[in-house]
């Protein structure tokens, strides 16, 4: 059945000016991340995203932020889980955390509606930069968070990159995956939804940032006079290569007419098919007309290729 999920990204700067890295430090920085989020609220989103090290001054050496870090604690975390509390929504905060260890990793918490946290995704390839004072870890692997709406992931700016961590979210399916950045990632953005088949809700500091479909379409983006953007998508959907399928979708459409969507992003040869209805979900409508999927096509790909394949 339809899934209907509104997501909202804020992708604002750190906090510039000159704040020092004591009491007023933090209490600036909550202020500012307050009214950054202020500007989505009135859409009343299920989920909020902020940018990487969002809590972070931009002003601060490497000395300085050590002194911020342990003067800030759990303070501007307790704000944000408060805001979703207060909201009824999901917040993911990114933030560079400290471990009872002495380490640190770079992280996105997710809190609930209620504001309690879910826990944390750890960047898994910090730049080398990050871990020169041999505090921040890479983190351990892919995670996934339950939300009441679907299966959510994270990812971290440099993340992007790697095939390593990419393809343990191929293999998970999440629903959405967070990337929070400060970095763009350009035509990387949209190969991470597609070989993903998840939504791509983005957020990189002071960078245009947005949600693209699991076939890499931009489906909304922030602009260069508004660095935030709120959009409902609809995670009941699927991939489906063309090949083989025309008629089952013409069928399809024929049908159910607008209570299920096929969207075409071109050339890509793939679509993705919705339920935009609470009268089946888009896997029923899918066995209804035995359309096949794009990972079962390639698989049957594969398959065929390698039994046809000669050694000359």
């Amino acid at each position: 059945m339809a899934n209907y999920v509104k997501v909202s990204t804020v992708a604002a700067p750190p906090i510039r000016e000159e704040v020092g890295t004591g009491d007023e430090a933090v209490q600036r920085v909550i202020h500012y991340w307050r009214g950054q989020i202020a500007q989505v609220l009135p859409d009343r989103p299920d989920l909020i995203l902020l940018p990487e090290c969002c809590d972070r001054p931009s002003s601060l050496s490497l000395e300085d932020r050590n002194v911020y870090y342990r003067n800030r604690g759990r303070r501007v975390a307790e704000a944000l889980a408060a805001i979703a509390r207060e909201n009824h929504c999901y917040l993911a905060y990114p933030h560079v955390r400290d471990l009872e260890d002495g380490s640190r990793r770079n992280s996105i918490e997710l809190f609930d509606r209620e504001g309690r946290s879910l826990g944390y995704y750890d960047k898994h390839f910090p730049v080398i930069s990050e871990t020169a004072d041999g505090k921040v870890l890479p983190g351990a692997a892919a995670r996934i968070f339950d939300c009441d709406f679907g299966r959510v992931g994270g990812a971290i700016c440099f993340d992007l990159n790697f095939d390593e961590i990419r393809s343990q979210y191929a293999a998970l399916r999440p629903d959405l995956i967070l990337f929070s950045s400060m970095y763009h990632g350009g035509l990387m953005q949209g190969y991470w939804a597609y070989s993903c088949r998840a939504h791509l809700v983005t957020c990189i500091a002071g960078l245009q940032s947005g949600v693209i479909s699991p076939v890499g379409h931009p489906l909304a983006m922030t602009t260069n006079y508004f660095n935030h953007v709120t959009t409902t998508i609809n995670l009941d959907c699927a991939v489906a290569h063309l090949d083989g399928n025309w008629d089952k979708l013409d069928a399809m459409k024929e049908k159910y007419g607008p209570r299920v969507s096929v969207f075409d992003p071109g050339y890509l040869g793939a679509v993705l098919v919705s339920s935009e209805t609470d009268e089946f979900t888009v896997r029923q409508v899918v066995e209804e007309f035995e359309i096949e999927l794009l990972d079962d096509y390639f698989a049957r790909s594969i398959a065929h290729a390698n039994r046809t394949r000669t050694t000359a």
